[in-house]
């Protein structure tokens, strides 16, 4: 069995900046596309018999920086849908709301852009997006570019967990990870690995 590799996109400057970044289409800063080349040494080698991106331009231009010729765009792979709290940092928020953690407390409704989505909506986009990547890891090795919080409830789905899991797994941005098997149960082979 292949191996899933997740690639989160490079740096843009509202993650420099921790700002909640869903729907919002910003482009990767310098450093993010040195990020993003910088990941084709260690995806250098690997035959991807498909890789999937996120439509957002962010993931698209990784996966190009980093030599990934995307096969698909698939709208299942967004950012989690942070609604009004879109373009905001968790500092901002906890000062009108003391404590939130967006893993458990979720997000308010934005404007029509940005509707907002629970956890178990965007853990429903990932199962979707699983079931048509994994028949193909039977021929080889597929990469998924997307995004921080999308990737982390992938992976918590990938190992049998809830979607809310996805907060035990920190992931920077410009980092390849790796998804696999072992006597046939789901694991994590490599984890938030930034290119060298």
């Amino acid at each position: 069995m292949g191996q899933l590799i997740i690639v989160r996109h490079g740096e843009t400057e509202w993650s420099r900046a921790r700002r909640h970044t869903g729907r919002t289409d910003l482009p990767l800063t310098a450093r993010g596309e040195e990020q993003a080349r910088a990941l084709a040494g260690p995806l250098a080698g690997r035959r991807f018999v498909r890789t999937v991106s996120s439509p957002a331009e962010r993931a698209l231009r990784t996966a190009e920086l980093a030599g990934l010729a995307v096969d698909a765009r698939d709208p299942d792979l967004w950012e989690w849908d942070y609604g009004g709290y879109e373009g905001i940092t968790s500092a901002r928020i906890r000062e009108d709301r003391p404590g939130w953690y967006l893993w458990t407390d979720g997000v308010v409704p934005g404007d029509a852009d940005h509707p907002g989505e629970s956890i178990e909506s965007v853990g429903a986009r990932v199962d979707a997006a699983l079931d048509r990547v994994r028949p193909l890891l039977d021929e080889g090795d597929v990469a998924v570019v997307a995004h921080g919080h999308l990737l982390r409830i992938l992976t918590a789905r990938w190992l049998g967990l809830e979607p809310a899991l996805g907060r035990l797994f920190r992931l920077d941005t410009g980092t390849v990870s790796s998804l696999g098997t072992e006597y046939d149960r789901p694991v994590i082979l490599s984890w938030n690995v930034p290119a060298p």
